[in-house]
């Protein structure tokens, strides 16, 4: 059975949300450079942790449809060819944005953090680009800077691994593998917070302070964020696995959510998208969106350890 990489790893006070683009052009010798770059973050995190024996620092990385068949020989798991499909409702949109490689960096202090993103981006030298770095903190007790707390719906103990791991019966070339889908949320919390308390629950679908769900709305209703964020296929409900993370500062009155999520399942997360900026029923869409824009969008597949170790024998 092939290894995932830390997907599942419990919530951490810090994380880096790196995109990266390979350079153009893609010469053999840069591409030889991320394979080997790629094959070695164990190496490198292990290098970072040792700083610190009682903190467990993690990288996950994930490999874009463009990039694929460049870097990795193995089959190309059966979603990924769709990438981050742009979603244009009536009134808010969900853009797709440039990536081919997006690393997922954890751990309990920023200094921890900020020294893998260092040597990483080192190791690659000159055959990436980065596209977008964002630095995440854990907000009090898990909550977004809407005040809500955020990963309530996350899959817990023995559920995690059906809701994240590729099984290979449904996609063989995916097998011990997870699709990640991030997005950039910039938040208007100016806004947000001229609303009454009970007017952003009803939004949100929770109790702001005790973080009680709330009751569905009537089927031609309009429906919570919670509501339109749950699928249910068939009288099954699918979860997926989310490590979003507040980022920004006040000073630079730029702030917001950084969404990432791990799926077994890439249609998941697309027809939570779909619900959540077209609405159900059509039109009413997700309220949070009202206050809350994405800038970017990205879909990666992130490898089993076996097949991102190999890369460093393809040359």
């Amino acid at each position: 059975m092939p290894t995932p990489q830390a997907v599942a790893a419990p919530l951490t006070a810090c994380a880096t949300f790196l995109t990266l683009t390979l350079a153009h052009p893609p010469t053999p010798t840069l591409l030889s450079t991320v394979r080997n770059t790629l094959s070695s973050l164990p190496d490198i995190v292990k290098n970072v942790a040792i700083r610190d024996a009682t903190s467990s620092v993690y990288c996950t990385v994930g490999i874009g449809a463009q990039a694929w068949s460049s870097l990795t020989r193995a089959p190309q798991p059966a979603e990924l060819a769709r990438g981050f499909q742009p979603i244009k409702g009536a009134k808010h949109s969900a853009p797709s944005t440039p990536g081919d490689l997006f690393l997922h960096l954890r751990g309990p202090r920023r200094d921890l953090t900020f020294e893998l993103e260092r040597l990483i981006l080192a190791a690659f030298g000159e055959s990436v680009r980065v596209a977008d770095a964002t630095a995440g903190f854990r907000y009090f007790d898990a909550r977004d800077l809407l005040g809500f707390v955020d990963g309530t719906a996350n899959p817990v103990g023995s559920a995690v691994g059906p809701c994240v791991t590729v099984n290979g019966d449904e996609d063989g070339a995916g097998a011990g593998g997870s699709y990640l889908v991030v997005q950039k949320y910039l938040h208007d919390l100016s806004g947000w917070n001229r609303l009454k308390a009970e007017d952003q629950e009803s939004i949100v679908g929770r109790t702001k302070w005790d973080n009680v769900e709330l009751d569905d709305a009537a089927p031609s209703a309009q429906k919570s964020h919670k509501t339109l964020a749950t699928i249910d296929k068939d009288g099954k409900e699918y979860d997926i696995l989310r490590d979003n993370m507040p980022f920004g500062s006040p000073g630079e009155d730029q702030y917001g959510t950084y969404f990432i999520s791990y799926t077994a399942r890439l249609w998941v997360v697309e027809k939570m998208l779909q619900r959540m900026f077209i609405g159900v029923p059509e039109g009413k869409h997700d309220r949070i969106l009202d206050f809350s824009t994405p800038v970017t969008g990205g879909v990666y597949f992130v490898p089993p350890v076996e097949t991102l170790v190999a890369m460093g024998d393809d040359d």
